[in-house]
């Protein structure tokens, strides 16, 4: 799912656990929020596209600024850095395979 956002109150969780990112398309993506983790002042937040055992899982870093009231959430498109936020996920939930 490239080149999409989304953007989100930061004291905000969804009581549902979801978060609604628009694609450049302008189409809005309702996506599950499984994890989230900071890393290196960093927030990242790891997203399924469904509540079924077989979703797809994507992760997106916050890139806002610190004083923001709003998240804006890109997709992680750099390999290392994929890589090393998936391996913490991963050590988060033991029953998630993120490729």
């Amino acid at each position: 799912m490239p080149n999409s956002e989304a953007h989100r109150n930061k004291e905000m969780i969804n009581e549902d656990n979801k978060i609604v990112f628009t694609t450049e398309d302008g189409e809005e993506v309702t996506f599950f929020i499984e994890e989230e983790t900071r890393i290196n002042g960093t927030a990242y937040i790891l997203v399924s596209d469904s509540d079924d055992d077989e979703a797809n899982a994507y992760i997106f870093k916050d890139i806002s600024a610190d004083g923001d009231d709003l998240a804006e959430y890109v997709e992680v498109e750099d390999q290392e850095e994929f890589d090393a936020v998936a391996g913490i996920f991963r050590q988060m939930m033991d029953d998630v395979d993120i490729q």
